[in-house]
């Protein structure tokens, strides 16, 4: 009998465990993603709503509708969220942010798709140290401002005025005389716009780039420039690159700076004047002489003469 009932009894199934679903690839990186899934939601519909009022007012103005309805559906969004809230700005170095603010911002609806960025970006061109800017929207509420700005090369001084200046001669701000920074000065009318010259001119000679403390643009056509150890150099009109590598190579040879001069002068391709208080020193510099020692420096210290002061 107990065995019939045992026999008859209904058998239990091994019970069979299941592995939990894997998560797919998305849900993977969505996981990996620094944002809860409330606010990756958000985002999401932020750009959806952005993207479509946007092709909204493309639309519109594709097929002739008038830009009031364009204006008010950008409106609208901004009421619904899509409103500037937060400005970020990246590149400054010497410019003042709040600038910065004042000339992208003057007059900008506060609804986020009705910022005119190209506005905005020629704006800041117009600034003098902003030498080019990038302008985007970064949906909901933020406006992205990256600015390349202009590196000093120079004052120009021009009457009383000094200026501070970029290596294309683009007058960046006003120089206060008691606060001057350690740069070049460039002094005359027309002096700004030859910077870009004088730059080349001083890069034939780097051995005296650094000692060149002024440089006067004398009759819109040349250029007299000044040492650290107060001599003035008188360059000529044409080939003032060659006499300036000539120049250095003669005080490379002779040590004339600093001993006392008080001007050359090179505007004779044939010859330099060099005076000192009370007389003058000429010597002719003929074509192809060395400054180094041989025959040819020989024949130019033969060729000083004194000549009596008028």
């Amino acid at each position: 009998m107990s065995r019939s009932t045992a026999r008859n009894a209904p058998q239990r199934r091994p019970t069979v465990r299941r592995r939990p679903p894997q998560k797919s690839l998305g849900d993977r990186l969505i996981a990996a993603l620094p944002l809860s899934e409330a606010a990756l939601r958000r985002a999401v519909t932020w750009s959806i709503l952005g993207v479509g009022a946007a092709v909204a007012i493309t639309t519109a103005s594709w097929f002739g509708v008038p830009a009031a309805i364009g204006t008010a559906v950008a409106d609208t969004a901004g009421q619904a969220g899509l409103r500037v809230e937060q400005v970020d700005i990246t590149g400054i170095k010497r410019m003042n942010r709040e600038t910065v603010y004042a000339v992208a911002l003057e007059e900008q609806p506060k609804a986020m798709l009705r910022v005119d960025l190209e506005l905005i970006r020629q704006r800041l061109l117009a600034y003098g140290w902003i030498a080019d800017a990038y302008v985007s929207r970064r949906l909901p509420d933020r406006l992205l401002i990256h600015i390349v700005e202009r590196e000093p090369a120079a004052i120009w001084q021009n009457g009383g005025a000094l200026t501070l200046i970029d290596d294309k001669g683009v007058p960046l701000e006003p120089v206060d005389a008691n606060r001057m920074p350690d740069l070049p000065l460039v002094i005359g009318p027309g002096a700004d716009r030859q910077e870009a010259a004088y730059q080349r001119l001083l890069a034939a000679a780097p051995a005296l780039k650094p000692r060149v403390k002024a440089a006067t643009w004398v009759g819109n056509r040349r250029w007299d420039l000044t040492f650290d150890t107060g001599e003035t150099l008188a360059l000529p009109q044409d080939n003032a690159a060659a006499a300036l590598v000539k120049f250095a190579e003669l005080d490379g040879a002779r040590s004339l700076l600093g001993k006392g001069w008080l001007r050359f002068d090179m505007r004779d391709p044939a010859k330099l004047v060099a005076r000192k208080p009370g007389g003058d020193m000429e010597q002719a510099v003929p074509e192809g002489a060395g400054p180094g020692p041989g025959p040819g420096a020989a024949v130019e210290s033969a060729r000083f003469a004194r000549i009596d002061e008028v």
